[in-house]
């Protein structure tokens, strides 16, 4: 049977070979290589288990920076919807299922909620219990054994998160699964975040301060998460609580201007509380990192305009609603310009293969959220394409290869053109989030010049001019969970957080039938958890009492 409990433990090559593929993996770490050992010597040794806390991080490398980890928690929400190679329309052929991202494909036997969510958290949780089994017997030091034990309770926690956020009562177990199971259970959330919340303590009480090794868990980071959860469970005062502490005393601080957080050469920043760590080498990441890719219009195919570099491989899979662009108000917000590419300058150096009049380094295509002038493209050389070219009336796009595009993610700093992976890291939290976990946690309490007081900080520093900045600041009687959620698209636009935060606001169905017209005529009410895998509800013998979630 193979579920969300296989690993193979209890098959002593397999596992030598998991554990060698996580000592080349993502973690910048000093490992210690197993090679033959058994199972048994692996995990009743220090260094193993060291091995097998730095193996959980791997599993995070099957969600966040890939195609897949955008589609599950970026689309199908109020602010993204599919380009031409989504499978959405267009030419691409690749996609053998509906697109996950209007909802039509989010079925049984979708296979990105099978292998890039169910799989990797279960595969997870089960590393992470074993390593605790063993934990007590393995001759750690008496030092060390529990800043590990932190470390693996909290990643057990953050996949449990995942799951239970995405699936509702889930299979849940705190023991390893060293034999072949056939019986699954369906433990209730609530039971399920009792245990989450045991483990994120334990993490934030035992967990360090500080780790010389990037991505590895510490105190500051357990506190994040926590605060995080809390806010997911309504305990809003343990939120703020938590939210407060990693703002004012660890150290972070937001980056003077919002454009620096996504500098290729200032990945590891002040404001960054825990990053996803891939690797330069690109062969030791599970899978690189592709979010410079997702998001970047057809502009290859332009005239003036070549493939490279630094503008990116164009995969052409997502584009923003019309709402989210016009949720920002650029001339006053930094994070519009920051956040989107809307220009292309010309790079084809054959003059005879440039459109007449354009010269090289001029403009080659231009994008716009605004109409322009039917006579504007007159005796222009460069390509135009405006807010009506993009996007019928109804919002519903009319054009899916050229579009205003995400360019948060760029990496120009990969070997080629044609590399479509990057070895750009990735922000799981940053400190902009506490700010707005206590904004929305005080919100929650009836505190809304409080909740306004937070989010204008992380306002002022979006202010595109710093001199003037209060054209940004935001009243406390504006201050409603809408426009949180609306200031969360503003910041967070692509990180995948959207889905989690529309979620938890339970205002998920609401806005994408409001503003995601291609999604809006398919999301139902039981779109809010996803389907549990077909292949795990066709393996189980106790299937009267597994069953599938209800819609599906």
């Amino acid at each position: 049977m193979k579920n969300y409990l296989e690993i193979a433990i209890g098959k002593p090559k397999g596992l030598c070979a998991l554990f060698l593929s996580f000592l080349l993996g993502s973690c910048s770490l000093d490992e210690y290589n197993p090679g033959g050992a058994t199972v048994e010597s692996l995990f009743n040794t220090p260094e193993g288990i060291e091995a097998a806390a730095n193996g959980t991080y791997t599993y995070n490398q099957k969600i966040y920076g890939k195609e897949q980890g955008y589609a599950l928690l970026e689309m199908g929400t109020d602010i993204w919807t599919g380009g031409a190679n989504s499978g959405n329309s267009g030419t691409n052929g690749v996609y053998p299922q509906p697109p996950l991202m209007n909802y039509q494909g989010l079925i049984s036997d979708n296979v990105w909620v099978k292998s890039n969510l169910w799989q990797p958290c279960y595969a997870g949780i089960n590393l992470a219990n074993t390593a605790l089994k063993y934990l007590p017997e393995a001759g750690v030091e008496a030092v060390k054994a529990p800043v590990l034990e932190a470390e693996l309770r909290f990643m057990r926690a953050w996949y449990y998160w995942h799951l239970v956020e995405s699936f509702g009562d889930i299979p849940f177990t705190l023991e390893p699964t060293e034999s072949i199971v056939t019986v699954a259970n369906r433990t209730p959330v609530d039971q399920v975040y009792e245990q989450i919340f045991i483990d994120l303590q334990f993490a934030v009480e035992h967990a360090p301060l500080s780790n010389t090794d990037y991505g590895k868990i510490t105190k500051p980071i357990a506190e994040a998460f926590i605060a995080r959860v809390y806010l997911t469970r309504g305990r809003y005062q343990e939120a703020l609580d938590h939210a407060q502490h990693v703002i004012n005393d660890y150290g972070f601080s937001l980056m003077p201007n919002y454009a620096d957080l996504w500098k290729m050469d200032n990945e590891k920043n002040q404001e960054v509380i825990w990053g996803l760590n891939y690797s330069t080498n690109l062969e030791f990441n599970e899978g690189s990192n592709v979010g410079h890719s997702m998001y970047l219009m057809e502009y290859d195919t332009q005239p003036g305009m070549l493939r490279d570099v630094n503008n990116g491989y164009p995969n052409v899979r997502y584009m923003p609603t019309k709402f989210l662009l016009n949720l920002f108000d650029e001339r006053i917000d930094a994070r519009y310009e920051a956040s989107f590419k809307t220009t292309w300058f010309c790079n084809e150096t054959d003059a005879g293969k440039r459109p007449q009049g354009m010269n090289l380094g001029d403009t080659a295509i231009f994008c716009s959220k605004y109409v322009i002038s039917s006579d504007a493209p007159a005796g222009k050389a460069y390509k135009i394409y405006d807010i009506n070219d993009v996007y019928r009336e109804n919002g519903i796009p009319a054009d899916r290869f050229h579009y205003i595009s995400l360019k948060k993610f760029e990496d120009p700093t990969r070997a080629s053109a044609n590399e479509t992976e990057s070895a750009r890291d990735v922000f799981i939290i940053r400190l902009a989030e506490m700010y707005m976990i206590a904004a929305e946690a005080e919100l929650q309490l009836g505190n809304q010049a409080e909740a306004a007081n937070y989010i204008n900080i992380v306002r002022q520093r979006a202010a595109l001019n710093k001199q003037n900045s209060q054209e940004m600041m935001v009243v406390a009687s504006a201050v409603t969970l809408d426009f949180i959620l609306d200031e969360r698209a503003r910041e967070f636009a692509g990180e995948q957080l959207r889905w989690f935060d529309l979620k938890r606001t339970n205002k998920l169905v609401e806005r994408v039938q409001a503003h995601n017209p291609d999604a809006a005529p398919h999301i139902r009410e039981f779109h809010k958890i996803r389907p549990i895998p077909q292949s795990e509800l066709d393996a189980v013998t106790n299937k009267d009492q597994f069953k599938q979630n209800p819609g599906y």
